[in-house]
């Protein structure tokens, strides 16, 4: 099985993410942090991964450290699970429509971690959930997983719309790119590793 447990602890978070590429879409999350809880259940669900997630944060504040820090987790969490890559597809793409809103979402397994946001979000809030923190997020995943992800929004009106189509699409592409080819004899790199 390819999965990982790691945990963080700062003064600011606690942060524990059990996570398996090869899962059912089967999550239990809690990060005190709604909106993200409702996100990360997309992720799991339309990437068809397993993953508890649990984190405890200083909300009282803000959402910033336990959104930020979920995105440090999870992509370590990612990155362990892949472990030496290989027979992995390494690109991943997909197109998510949400009523209004369509996003995109690319990936490369590269071991060059990039974050390409091209994505304009109408309200700096959704509920009491700062928006700016999708990009803090995604950033923190990206460098953390050691992976190139590009995020376009072609489209969208609503702000809610717009982040689940990004989330969703996140899944997606990750989950191609993830995916064992049976074709792919080591890894896909003429480099000869992705490590």
């Amino acid at each position: 099985m390819r999965q990982a447990e790691i945990k963080r602890n700062t003064n600011e978070t606690k942060i524990a993410i059990n996570f398996s590429l090869d899962g059912e879409g089967q999550s239990v999350i809690d990060t005190g942090v709604p909106f993200m809880d409702h996100m990360l259940d997309l992720f799991i669900k339309h990437g068809l991964f397993n993953g508890d997630i649990k984190a405890d944060g200083d909300t009282h504040i803000d959402d910033h450290h336990t959104t930020e820090d979920i995105g440090i987790v999870l992509g370590q969490a990612v990155k362990e699970a892949l472990g030496d890559k290989k027979g992995i597809r390494r690109y991943g793409n997909a197109f998510v429509p949400m009523d209004d809103a369509l996003a995109q979402v690319v990936i490369d397994c590269s071991n060059r971690p990039h974050l390409e946001f091209r994505c304009e979000l109408p309200n700096e809030k959704v509920g009491t959930f700062d928006t700016e923190l999708v990009h803090e997020f995604l950033w923190k995943f990206a460098l953390e997983s050691r992976m190139n992800v590009h995020v376009i929004v072609h489209y969208g009106k609503n702000t809610h719309h717009i982040i689940e189509a990004v989330f969703k699409a996140l899944a997606r592409a990750l989950d191609e790119a993830t995916s064992i080819d049976p074709r792919v004899k080591g890894v896909p790199s003429t480099k000869g590793l992705l490590t």
